[in-house]
């Protein structure tokens, strides 16, 4: 079963004087989904640390200090708190592998945008094709694939291969926008952002850890599509909420913060107010249809959707915690 923080309350609006950046975004988030986390956390944290080494991914010290400070199994294990062991550790493998090819792609792409295309095409290559891989990048992400054939349908299967494509295409489109951060507006990055994310890659695992196969008429229902939107939408926004100290400092312009920052020029807990309202009403928005569909849905699809669920809940604890995003804390705003 999973297992329930204690001292943690959700999230509520408003209402008390915050010190620090951190302690604004806690206040002014709504998080109706308490924390739950998943028992075999500490097996997946192992089974990453395995899997990055077999590979080679962390022979650089700095990969490996990324993966200590990002922790990779902790964000699986509030992510999907309910999944059996196997099943977590391919999402923690694959959130993992995912850090590891954001960072490096966002290194490349800020500098020499050119030179992501080999990068991003070998992946391609591997999830479209079958190609065999000619990096140590490429090997991880073939056993990943590997391991999602194994424990998925080959539809859940070809669902994850397909998102995972467009994850990459994603890390072009933010190299291309990096080269002229004034003309990337707060569409623009949303709409970037959504493929970059890297999260509806997860919803095949989702899909996969349920007690049967979802019917492709309950898949494909509206619905269910638009919660899908809103649960990665939400999923990706709250830690860009958390990251945007970092962001800022790097140079970043793919953030949902930063984006109302540039748009309003307005102080960064300004642009994080704004942003986190409308959070706020994509979270409201997920809840309203959740309910509305419910009567709807099977077992299986209910089980599914709670999934969603678990990635808007799970990112939001994780973000809290996770020294990745430690100069949030820092950073002291007005009342």
């Amino acid at each position: 079963m999973p297992t329930t923080h204690e001292g943690s309350v959700p999230a509520s609006r408003g209402g008390i004087s915050a010190g620090s950046l951190k302690e604004l975004i806690e206040a002014e988030l709504y998080m109706p989904f308490p924390f739950l986390s998943n028992p075999h956390e500490p097996e997946a944290m192992a089974g990453v640390e395995n899997w990055l080494r077999k590979y080679g991914l962390t022979d650089d010290p700095d990969v490996g200090a990324m993966i200590g400070y990002t922790r990779p199994a902790q964000l699986a294990s509030y992510n999907s708190p309910t999944m059996n062991a196997d099943m977590l550790q391919i999402v923690a493998n694959q959130i993992a592998y995912q850090f590891v090819f954001d960072d490096r792609a966002e290194e490349i792409g800020r500098r020499w945008p050119s030179r992501l295309l080999p990068m991003l095409c070998e992946s391609v290559g591997i999830l479209r094709d079958g190609r065999p891989p000619m990096t140590p990048l490429g090997a991880a992400l073939a056993d990943l694939h590997r391991q999602v054939r194994e424990h998925c349908t080959p539809a859940q299967a070809a669902r994850w291969a397909w998102h995972s494509r467009e994850y990459v295409h994603g890390l072009l489109y933010e190299a291309v926008a990096q080269t002229d951060p004034l003309r990337v507006r707060i569409g623009l990055c949303g709409s970037i952002r959504s493929l970059t994310a890297g999260v509806e890659p997860f919803y095949p695992l989702c899909e996969a850890a349920q007690p049967g196969e979802l019917a492709l008429d309950e898949l494909s229902h509206p619905a269910v599509r638009h919660l899908r939107r809103l649960s990665a939408d939400a999923a990706v926004w709250i830690p860009d909420l958390f990251s945007a100290v970092k962001e800022q400092r790097a140079g970043g312009v793919i953030n949902l913060a930063l984006a109302y920052r540039h748009e309003y020029g307005c102080s960064l807990p300004e642009a994080v107010v704004l942003a986190t309202r409308r959070i706020n009403d994509t979270i409201h928005e997920f809840e309203r249809l959740h309910r509305e569909i419910k009567p709807e849905l099977s077992p299986v699809g209910m089980g599914y959707v709670e999934g969603m669920a678990d990635w808007i809940r799970g990112c939001y604890y994780w973000s809290r915690e996770v020294p990745r995003y430690a100069d949030t804390a820092a950073l002291p705003v007005g009342p």
